[in-house]
């Protein structure tokens, strides 16, 4: 049982050689629309239990409601994590773990229980 959620994290699945751009397109749009959004650093290789090159946006709660559809209509095909942070980070992602796309196979043996 977990006690709630304190925040959540997108992290933005893209190919450095062909959608970097339209990575690049939703960062920014997500930049100046949500100005309360943490947007992580680029990672143009697997980062952690990631397959592939991603970079996070870290929000609180309250941006839920406006930041997850945005990112769902804006993504333009590109794969999205989003999860929430409720201190398990192996069950976050993956029993909490929202798919935007294809479903990308994490290895979580690197994530504490």
């Amino acid at each position: 049982m977990t006690d709630g959620i304190t925040g959540w994290h997108a992290h933005v699945y893209y190919d450095p050689d062909q959608t970097r751009a339209v990575a690049a397109r939703l960062r920014e749009a997500i930049g100046e629309r949500f100005p309360g959004a943490v947007l992580g650093r680029w990672h143009d290789r697997p980062v952690g239990p990631h397959p592939t090159s991603m970079y996070q946006v870290a929000f609180g709660v309250d941006l839920f409601p406006a930041l997850a559809p945005f990112i769902a209509l804006n993504r333009e095909g590109l794969t999205v994590l989003l999860h929430p942070e409720t201190g398990r980070q192996r069950a976050d992602h993956t029993a909490h773990a929202l798919w935007m796309g294809a479903v990308l196979p994490l290895d979580v043996s690197v994530l504490p229980e």
